[in-house]
Parts: C-alpha cells; sequence; structure tokens
C-alpha cells in the first residue's frame, strides 16, 4: 500500500471509530433555546458521560440524536455518514436504540411484547403468534440474566426496577451501533447488572452515552464526559483529568461544597413522638417499628424490594396493612387513603416514587399542580382562578428554590427537576408537619439537590419531621439525624448521628452487622 493509500486508509478508520458525532446542534422552541451550539461525539466500544443540570439540554439532544425533534442547525454523522433520523423507530433501524428515564414501555402489555415491539412474530396466517412472542420474549430476559421475569406479565403491574431493567434491556437489543441510556439506574438500588450489560456491548464494539447525575457511578463505567451548561457545550473531558469539583464547576457555573453534613438533629426533650409505627406488616413488611420525633429527619436505607415502598405507601393511605398500627401525636391514626392521612392529626403528606404517572397532572400548569390539595383554599367566591393559583403556590415554591415564571408553564413541559421541585412544594403546600420522601432527588441535577436538601433542613428546623427514603447512600449519610436500614422487610439496624456511615449503612443493607449504632 502507498503512503497516500495507507494515510487515507487510516482517516477512514478513524472515522470510523467515531461511532457517532454532532457538531453546532441548535434547538429552539419559540423564544427559548434549549440548545445552542451542542457538539458531541462518541467512540465506538467506549462509555461517554452527558453531565449538567436539569434543564441544560440533555433531553433535547437526547431526543435529536434519537429522532424524537429535528434540531434547526447543526450536523450529525454515524459511523462516517449522515445521520438525520426521522424517528424512533428509525433511529433504531440504523442501530441507535434508547432506554428513557420517563418509560417507554406500554403498560397493558406484557413483558415480551413490549421487548419485541414494533415487529411481533407471527404464525402460518399472518397473524400474531402468541406462542411464539413469549418464546422469543424469554429467549430474550434469559440472555440479560433476568429469568425470574415472566415474559407474559403485563408490564404496568411490574416494580418500577424491573420495568427499568426491562426499558435497558429492549434499547439494548436494538443497539447495534449507538447505545443511549438516560438516567438508567434512577431505579434501580444497584448496578451491577447494568453495568456487566454495558461492559457486554461496549465489548461488540457499540458506543454509549450514558446520562447520569451520580457522579461515582459516571467514574465507574465511562471513561469521557460532555457537560452541558444552558444548551451550551461546556467542555469534554477525561473523567481520569478532572476532579468532582472541576465538573460540578462546569455544570453550575461555581463551586458546590458537598463536605458538609446537612442534619439538623431534633431536640432531645422526650416529646411525644411525632408519628408512631407499631408492628406493622404487609406488602413486603415484617413488624416493623419506630418512631420520627418532632423536628426529625429520618432516612431509610435498603436494597431493592425490601418493603420501603409497601411502608410509604401505608403511612400515605395508598395500601391497606395487614397488622400494626399507625399513632400520630400520640393518637391511633386511620389512614385509609391520602385525604385521611393528609387530615390525621397533624397530616402526613406523601411525595410518591414516580412522578409521571403518580405525581403530576402533565397538562395543568405547575401552579395547579402545587395547590391541588389545598385548590379550595384558592377560591375567591367560589371561583378559582389561575392568578389565584400563582399566589397561592408561590410562597412553597420558593422554599424548592423554583423560579416563579415556570409556576404558569404547563407542567409536563418543565424539566425533571423543576417537576420534583413542584411536587415537593406540593407537600410542604398541604400544612401537613409529616412529610414522607420516597427517593426525593431521583433523577435531578447537583443543584437542584441543593434546593430540595436546603427545603428538607428548613422544613425541619421548623419543626417538621421528614421520613425519606433513597437510592443514593451518600445522600442519607448527609441528610439523616437517624438511619433505618432495611432487609428482609424488617429493621435490621439503626444508625443515629456520626455513626451514620456510608460503609456502615452497605454492610447492614446486605444483611450484615444489625443492631444499633
Amino acid at each position: 500500500m502507498t503512503a497516500t493509500g495507507h494515510g487515507a486508509a487510516q482517516a477512514v478508520a478513524e472515522q470510523l471509530a467515531f461511532a457517532l458525532s454532532a457538531a453546532g446542534l441548535r434547538k429552539a422552541y419559540g423564544a427559548t433555546v434549549a440548545l445552542e451550539q451542542a457538539d458531541i461525539t462518541l467512540t465506538a466500544g467506549r462509555v461517554h458521560a452527558l453531565l449538567g443540570e436539569n434543564g441544560a439540554g440533555k433531553s433535547t439532544l437526547v431526543r435529536i440524536l434519537t429522532g424524537a425533534v429535528r434540531p434547526d442547525a447543526g450536523t450529525i454523522t454515524l459511523g462516517g455518514a449522515p445521520y438525520a433520523p426521522r424517528s424512533l423507530i428509525a433511529a433504531r433501524g440504523m442501530g441507535v436504540a434508547t432506554a428513557f428515564q420517563e418509560l417507554s414501555l406500554v403498560p397493558n402489555l406484557t413483558v415480551a411484547q413490549n421487548l419485541l415491539l414494533p415487529d411481533l412474530p407471527k404464525g402460518p396466517l399472518g397473524l400474531v403468534s402468541f406462542r411464539r412472542v413469549l418464546e422469543q420474549g424469554a429467549d430474550i430476559l434469559a440472555r440479560h440474566g433476568l429469568q425470574r421475569i415472566d415474559p407474559g406479565a403485563q408490564v404496568g403491574l411490574l416494580p418500577l426496577a424491573e420495568r427499568q431493567r426491562i426499558e435497558i434491556v429492549r434499547a439494548i437489543e436494538n443497539a447495534a451501533r449507538v447505545l443511549i441510556l438516560d438516567e438508567p439506574t434512577a431505579a434501580l438500588a444497584e448496578t451491577d447488572w447494568l453495568f456487566d450489560r454495558i461492559r457486554m456491548v461496549t465489548a461488540q464494539g457499540v458506543a454509549v452515552l450514558y446520562i447520569s447525575h451520580r457522579l461515582a457511578e459516571v467514574r465507574e463505567i465511562c471513561s469521557d464526559a460532555t457537560v452541558l451548561r444552558n444548551g451550551r457545550s461546556i467542555a469534554s473531558v477525561g473523567l481520569s483529568q478532572a476532579s468532582d469539583g472541576d465538573i460540578f464547576e462546569m455544570m453550575v457555573g461555581r463551586r458546590v461544597d458537598h463536605s458538609a453534613r446537612d442534619r439538623v438533629g431534633p431536640p432531645a426533650d422526650g416529646s411525644t413522638p411525632r408519628l408512631a409505627v407499631k408492628g406493622l406488616s404487609g406488602h413486603g413488611l415484617r413488624d416493623v417499628s419506630f418512631a420520627l420525633r418532632p423536628g426529625e429527619v429520618l432516612g431509610l436505607a435498603a436494597l431493592e424490594g425490601q418493603g420501603q415502598r409497601g411502608l410509604f405507601r401505608m403511612l400515605a393511605g395508598l395500601a391497606v396493612p395487614d397488622a400494626g398500627q399507625v399513632e400520630i401525636d400520640g393518637s391511633p391514626a386511620a389512614l385509609g387513603s391520602p385525604r385521611q392521612a393528609l387530615r390525621s392529626g397533624s397530616g402526613l403528606a406523601y411525595l410518591p416514587e414516580e412522578r409521571k404517572t403518580e405525581g403530576i397532572l402533565a397538562g395543568l400548569s405547575a401552579a395547579t399542580n402545587v395547590v391541588l390539595p389545598v385548590l379550595s383554599g384558592s377560591a375567591a367566591a367560589g371561583v378559582i382562578t389561575p392568578q389565584a393559583e400563582l399566589r397561592a403556590a408561590g410562597p412553597s415554591a420558593a422554599k424548592v428554590e423554583m423560579t416563579p415564571r415556570y409556576l404558569g408553564f404547563a407542567i409536563g413541559d418543565l424539566s425533571g427537576g423543576n417537576q420534583q421541585k413542584a411536587l415537593i412544594a406540593r407537600t410542604l403546600a398541604t400544612g401537613a408537619k409529616t412529610l414522607l420522601l420516597f427517593d426525593p432527588t431521583r433523577g435531578v441535577d447537583v443543584g437542584t439537590k441543593q434546593s430540595i436538601y436546603a427545603a428538607i433542613r428548613a422544613f425541619a428546623q421548623d419543626g417538621g419531621s421528614v421520613i425519606f427514603y433513597s437510592s443514593e447512600l451518600p445522600e442519607v449519610v448527609q441528610l439523616a439525624d437517624r438511619c433505618l436500614a432495611l432487609y428482609g422487610g424488617k429493621v435490621f439496624a439503626e444508625f443515629e448521628g456520626d455513626a451514620i456511615a456510608e460503609q456502615a449503612l452497605v454492610t447492614a443493607i446486605h444483611g450484615h452487622g444489625g443492631g444499633h449504632a
């Protein structure tokens, strides 16, 4: 081969190594510019992180790469050739598949049907063969270590974590060239299964775009990262050359201090517990008892499926316990519905696990969503106006540092972080003295987390009580005055103050150690 021919071959090889490259992407929705000069390059066989605050443009970039929206400007190449898909199906046909944070599964179809859509196998008469659908679905699940999931189960009845895994598996099965994972561990308490899948596809030469707010896991699985801020690419860096402080500063435009613990600490006065749970059983729990004091932030640490979801739903009036009793302010409470929970004693207000399906009403304004539980209090002469809703929602929204202008937007059009702020503002607007927060910072950025932490601290300092579960142990360590570790549906261990340490929690939630510290 001549020198010229060798150089040309090397150039082609280098170009093909860049599985996907985007330059100068711009997308505006009316006067709102979601992306402006966004650039990113993914390399075959490597995992590349996309980092940024909620509203930085990550979701818009993903929608462009998956064909859901068309950019106003900019170019994209896939394997060196122009790439401009007009739909998710078209992108998948070119080997680019996405597992979305807000799951795209069809809830009333089976697991197997969701995995195989839109090309369901047919029988001799050209009709869909249910038997072949189940067989092929079972084969796919087995390939990914998910034999425990029934391919004939209705997706909508499965736990969120299992639905997340199905979403990921479906994307992997269709990702011949590029796999996009949008907050893939938001509903997963452990990363081992997911990271094994990622290593499998990168070994096959697939490029992976990994979007997460959890920097520890980003460092574990990714080699490079692109940071977006206000719709622009701030930098693309090798993660080994950038500190956490550097990355946070690129994301938010300032240094973020994570060194100080945010514990409030309840008064040690022996007062009547705000909430007392005695022998509660059912929905994954077995004879659980604990007390929550005024001014206390109580954290729950647990692996997936240890009863934490059942506990919150029973306390919120969404599920009926098999046994046990709940007392609020020293009196037995009847928690037959969320309304009863809110009106019992000093009140329990619940932040649900899934904001899209259990929390927001997407077509209504953020202000309406905030004041829903107290809507009658916004009425003047029996009439509720948008202006009255804005006035009523303002104080609670300010407590979570939600930008006032967003209150007038349809909540479905806001970023996930602003939706979560609105839902937390709603719990505060109820006037309840006890907040039940299930994974309150799931899928939100570092800046939004700080706003939520500040709201929790302020609520407790004013005498409120908080019980929260988090899938991120560092968050429990940072916020909780006291922590219960659940294992096997029981309180396996209890930690308080400086004894709340990540290593101790990891040990306890895996069923080792135990007792009080």
